[in-house]
């Protein structure tokens, strides 16, 4: 039993008449009775009583109606799913991502904007240093990933990148720091006899070693005192005193009130955030994302200017002033607070 016998049964069963079932069919009737007849063979059940006036189902074929209608409904839906997942309108989207990397607007923006567009496709987002992305990815653990580094990255195998964002980094200190009273740009040499607070090693980020190479392209060596393996972290003891930092723009936006933020003024004082993804065998989803992300061009996040502005693509709250204090009555004394009552 195939599926065209069960529409060729159903157009029949609709018509009870075979001419009518043929023409609706666009074939002709000696064949069409002839597979309803192979049918009944076939289940060893009569569906249909015939005769020269007229055709009409038996108890079995009314019972078998409703079953081929709801194995035809099936059957479409199963031919719309494996369509829209082959345009990768359906199925799952596993994006890797650094623990930054939505800190970055263009990056929260493409997974943002897919989500809306594609509201069927499950989004699995995982949070992986650079190199264990990049080791999923060779694995088929991941479809995408977002990875950090100043330049294009050298990727094994078949892996292709695009550019997303270029950042500028950030020199980070403390408020009491003889730099934080300065505005605009840092050079980099001014930083020579400062301490640091850095990425450990461990994390595998590629900050470490563009920050190495910025300040031995400068003459010194970073005096790095103090090692974290979280961005708060650094944020954190930055504002206890502890020591300055050089970040991406985007982790400065979550700075807090105990920090100043001031460009980095150095040849090469940016980074970047890229997409990855394998070139040979992409799923239609991690295909159609791959195109978004393109499509959107590549953004620049500009350092945070010194005074306290919103983050970008945020509204800033308007400033709450206490109302005036009422006086009246005897003595100056305010007047009773009116009562509330609830409204029914």
């Amino acid at each position: 039993m195939e599926l065209r016998h069960l529409r060729y049964f159903v157009a029949v069963a609709e018509e009870l008449h075979f001419g009518r079932a043929a023409a609706r069919l666009k074939m002709s009737q000696p064949p069409l009775s002839q597979q309803i007849a192979a049918l009944e063979l076939d289940l060893g059940v009569r569906l249909l009583e015939r005769s020269n006036r007229q055709v009409r189902l038996t108890d079995a074929g009314r019972l078998f109606l409703a079953e081929a209608k709801a194995t035809l409904e099936q059957a479409e839906r199963a031919r719309q799913v494996a369509m829209r997942a082959q345009q990768g309108e359906l199925g799952e989207l596993r994006i890797g991502l650094f623990p930054s990397a939505p800190l970055s607007g263009a990056v929260s923006a493409a997974i943002s904007t897919f989500r809306r567009a594609w509201p069927n496709v499950t989004l699995t987002l995982r949070e992986r240093a650079t190199p264990g992305q990049i080791e999923e990815l060779l694995r088929g653990q991941l479809d995408v990933a977002f990875l950090r580094s100043p330049a294009r990255p050298p990727l094994p195998g078949n892996l292709s990148s695009l550019e997303v964002v270029r950042e500028a980094l950030c020199v980070v200190l403390p408020l009491e720091h003889r730099l934080a009273v300065e505005t605009g740009p840092v050079p980099i040499s001014a930083l020579a006899e400062e301490a640091f607070i850095f990425f450990s090693r461990a994390v595998g980020s590629s900050l470490n070693d563009q920050l190495q190479s910025l300040c031995m392209e400068a003459g010194f060596q970073p005096r790095i005192i103090q090692e974290a393996t979280a961005n708060s972290m650094i944020l954190g003891l930055v504002a206890a005193g502890l020591g300055i930092s050089v970040l991406p723009a985007a982790l400065c936006w979550l700075r807090p009130g105990r920090i100043r933020v001031r460009p980095l003024d150095a040849p090469g004082a940016m980074t970047a955030i890229w997409l990855a993804w394998q070139q040979d065998g992409a799923s239609a989803v991690a295909t159609r994302f791959v195109q978004q992300v393109r499509s959107a061009g590549v953004q620049v996040d500009e350092a945070p200017t010194d005074h306290r502005e919103p983050m970008p693509g945020r509204r800033q709250r308007p400033a709450v002033t206490a109302a005036p204090r009422r006086t009246g009555g005897c003595g100056g004394k305010p007047p009773p607070a009116p009562r509330r009552t609830r409204r029914s």
